[in-house]
């Protein structure tokens, strides 16, 4: 009996051991940590790892975890957890559609994306209550006010300026909650439908426009441009016929002094063959002799008379004969 008591004994020591042990000893996965709390009061924060506390008197600091989760269909439902364990590593929080009021008083419904680090455990637990949801209408708040103080067409054109003003403001504002917010992203921004319908006409009349102008100025161009290229190309005939009648009136001028040449050279031939200086009754002979012919014919090319001056013919043969004679 008293052996087995013993044994019991012994069993609740080892059961109790083994607790003890289990409480004591805490292994954190890696970007993870995890709140300690000694008799109520902060005590130390575990970092990744193989760690000891106290059993019974150290215990993790449970907190509490709501927000929203899209789930099917596009639709948003709240989701509450309490953990004991915080998770540093860079998390998303996709915020559903809210309404909100520009400057020039239109309603836009905007959906927000949110990226955001726990750098700061202790104060994500202690110095917030619900760190998720004060997250959430803490972006709500401040988008509302970014928005509201642009109009439609600035908060439709101004997404990059309003997602790096919005990331400043929500990271000043939490990091005393120990949380630094990375970027900041608006995934929708739709305006009325009727807003939507009027820009959408205004968006497609300024089109037509643009691709009137740019008509246009594609048929100004082209007139300027065949104008200018009728008036280079008479220029350049017009230099052309100039050079060519330049090029012209040289080769006739050449052609003219190399007749004149040759006619003076002519009559030095005549003048030393007939040794006469004035071989002007010798040319004009031959002239004549030359034109006889043509001078004789109708239009028909028939002989049909016999020239009056058919005596001053036969001198002029006669004048040949005396050169000649005189030149043997």
């Amino acid at each position: 009996m008293i052996h087995l008591f013993l044994l019991g004994f012994l069993g609740i020591v080892f059961l109790f051991l083994l607790v003890v042990i289990a409480k004591s000893v805490y292994v954190v996965q890696q970007a993870e940590t995890v709140v300690i709390e000694r008799l109520g009061r902060y005590s130390r924060t575990l970092h990744p790892g193989l760690n000891i506390i106290t059993p019974f008197i150290d215990i993790p600091r449970t907190v509490r975890w709501s927000y929203v989760q899209k789930g099917p269909g596009g639709r948003y439902y709240p989701t509450i957890a309490y953990l004991d364990r915080i998770d540093l590593r860079e998390s998303v929080y996709d915020f559903p559609k809210q309404n909100v009021i520009t400057k020039d008083n239109v309603t836009m419904e905007i959906n927000a994306l949110l990226y955001y680090q726990i750098t700061d455990p202790k104060a994500a637990v202690y110095e917030v209550s619900n760190l998720p949801e004060a997250i959430e209408k803490l972006t709500q708040t401040t988008l509302r006010n970014v928005i509201g103080s642009l109009d439609l067409d600035e908060s439709l054109v101004s997404r990059d300026q309003i997602n790096e003003k919005l990331r400043i403001i929500l990271d000043e504002a939490t990091d005393k909650w120990g949380v630094k917010v990375n970027r900041v992203e608006l995934q929708e921004v739709n305006p009325p439908e009727d807003i939507r319908i009027a820009m959408e006409k205004q968006m497609r009349a300024e089109r037509d426009r643009r691709a009137t102008i740019l008509e246009s100025e594609g048929k100004k161009r082209a007139a300027i441009l065949e104008a200018e290229g009728v008036q280079q190309s008479k220029v350049l005939r017009a230099k052309g016929e100039a050079e060519s009648e330049v090029l012209r009136a040289a080769g006739n001028a050449q052609a003219r002094l190399k007749i004149a040449e040759a006619e003076a050279r002519g009559i030095e031939l005549i003048k030393e063959v007939t040794g006469t200086e004035d071989p002007l009754p010798y040319i004009i002979a031959t002239q004549y002799i030359k034109a006889l012919p043509e001078m004789t014919k109708d239009k028909d090319g028939k002989m049909i008379i016999v020239p009056y001056e058919a005596s001053a013919m036969i001198g002029s043969l006669a004048t040949i004969k005396k050169m000649f004679e005189h030149t043997k």
